[in-house]
């Protein structure tokens, strides 16, 4: 793991969205394209803010979340909304969206076919992350329904998780997925988090879910 300290968030969030564009911009050089994962939040959209202005051959960037709330894209509780909203613009309109909601009534019931469209994107080439205080990744959450099946190494690439802490019933990208990207970055802010951060480095990932995905990963912080 590798742990980067910003002065700013500003800073950070420009750096890291020079950083993304670096590596996206490499893996197109040298493959047919790059499958690019990002989480929802707040945090990520300044990020995305500056990524979308970026100059590369976005054609070839595949773009898919790494969870996503269980409504449609109409509901401002949507990831795919914000991803469309703030990175999938600008020059970054070219890249190609894999989206995870299908309008199925519950999200067990479309899991064979989000398995099979992840199938030909895997391993991830670049990923992105964001962590809540609560030490949740993706939305592997502490005491959900599905944690221990998603954090198992023989995990199927996406399954359907519910936690008290998260109103709707989500997909998520399981942690052998998450932990097998090429580039790993996790992107944290102010000193809640940063607290939580040096916590899940000392638990386990049941206890703390991100602890799954820090080896080999790069993290930014800042205030």
């Amino acid at each position: 793991m590798n742990f980067v300290e910003y002065p700013d968030r500003e800073m950070m969030m420009i750096d890291l969205a020079d950083k993304l564009a670096s590596e996206l911009n490499n893996c197109v050089m040298h493959h047919d394209w790059a499958s690019f994962a990002v989480p929802g939040g707040t945090t990520p959209g300044p990020i995305f803010d500056s990524l979308c202005a970026t100059t590369l051959d976005w054609s070839r960037v595949h773009v898919m979340l790494t969870d996503e709330r269980w409504v449609p894209e109409t509901s401002e509780r949507s990831n795919a909304r914000l991803v469309k909203e703030r990175l999938l613009t600008d020059k970054a309109s070219a890249a190609k969206f894999i989206p995870f909601y299908t309008g199925a009534a519950e999200p067990e019931d479309a899991l064979e076919e989000l398995a099979e469209t992840l199938e030909p994107e895997l391993p991830i080439s670049i990923l992105l992350l964001g962590m809540g205080v609560d030490m949740h990744t993706a939305s592997l959450f502490p005491g959900a329904d599905q944690l221990a099946a998603g954090l198992d190494d023989h995990a199927p690439p996406i399954l359907a998780m519910r936690a008290a802490g998260a109103p709707e019933a989500r997909v998520t990208l399981t942690a052998p997925v998450l932990k097998g990207a090429m580039s790993k970055h996790l992107v944290i802010t102010g000193q809640d988090k940063r607290a939580a951060f040096e916590m899940a480095r000392k638990k386990s990932p049941i206890e703390a879910p991100v602890a799954a995905i820090l080896p080999g990963t790069t993290v930014h912080w800042a205030e």
